[in-house]
């Protein structure tokens, strides 16, 4: 899964004019890359879900670390949720800046799509804290370069909380099974917290059903899939038996019905213990599901 590059000669009109070429045909983003994702997809969706002090929480900062918080942001599109996670968990409002906010909380932030990345570089209010970069997260060599080079800048050799927000199903239906598998196994050993919003199986039928309209070739592996079905548990499923992490909560279904799922590393829990709030908030949710099931 390689990154195009930007278009050839022509400037600023031919970045336009391939944009706009993408916005009228949704089945050209074959990975994702949707250039106008967040109008579909509104960042508060998930924000209600999410527990502002969550980070504060995970990382209580009269712990022993000095540095800031590290997040990961796989798949970032034009920046716009990564924004609004990053002011979500400062608490920070619609034009308030904060100019220390960098030493307490700092985000790399990548993507395949290199004209979503200069987007995203262009409009970030956040530039000292935010990092875009263009990246094939499949790409190996690639992957541990850069993310090693912004790492070391901090002394760490993993993050503190990784986001893959709605990012499996691509990688499933670019990469296959194995891909998926090892893309989840990369994730687990970069970082000590994963935030996960695995896409349900209809919406693998609504992207391949896009190309098909569109007179494009189907995706490569669609049909060959074995993992398919409750895509959240099997995720779930592939994250704590093969890659050593355990969930820690459910923050529920955005509108879009997708789950945002909380992991943890199994080796962090010395150093990091869950939060009895959040162990009380998964046991309330886990008495109202039983509840319903008997209605």
């Amino acid at each position: 899964m390689a990154a195009r590059g930007k278009p050839a000669g022509g400037g600023d009109k031919a970045a336009e004019a391939e944009e706009e070429r993408r916005v009228l045909e949704p089945g050209a983003a074959p990975f994702g890359n949707f250039p106008s994702y967040s109008h579909f997809y509104p960042p508060e969706q998930r924000l209600r879900l999410l527990p502002p002090e969550l980070l504060r929480q995970l990382f209580p900062p009269d712990g022993p670390e000095t540095r800031p918080i590290l997040g990961l942001d796989v798949g970032c599109n034009s920046g716009d949720l990564s924004v609004a996670l990053y002011k979500h968990f400062l608490s920070l409002h619609d034009g308030e800046t904060c100019s220390d906010a960098s030493r307490e909380l700092r985000f790399l932030c990548c993507d395949i799509d290199p004209v979503l990345v200069e987007r995203a570089e262009k409009e970030c209010p956040f530039p000292d804290a935010l990092t875009f970069i263009t990246l094939d997260f499949m790409n190996q060599q690639t992957r541990k370069v850069l993310l090693s080079s912004f790492l070391s800048q901090f002394g760490c050799l993993v993050f503190d909380i990784g986001f893959c927000m709605s990012i499996t199903m691509w990688i499933h239906l670019n990469h296959g099974d194995q891909g998926l598998w090892e893309f989840l196994a990369h994730l687990s050993s970069l970082c000590r917290y994963l935030l996960v919003e695995p896409q349900p199986w209809k919406c693998y039928r609504a992207a391949a059903r896009r190309l098909r309209k569109l007179g494009l070739h189907d995706f490569d592996h669609f049909r060959s899939l074995a993992i398919r079905g409750n895509m959240a548990n099997q995720i779930v499923q592939i994250l704590t038996q093969d890659h050593g992490m355990e969930l820690v909560c459910c923050f529920g279904n955005t509108s879009w019905n997708r789950s945002l799922l909380l992991f943890r590393a199994k080796h962090t829990m010395e150093t990091h213990p869950i939060p009895e709030s959040l162990i009380e908030e998964e046991k309330e949710r886990n008495r109202f599901k039983i509840l319903q099931a008997m209605i």
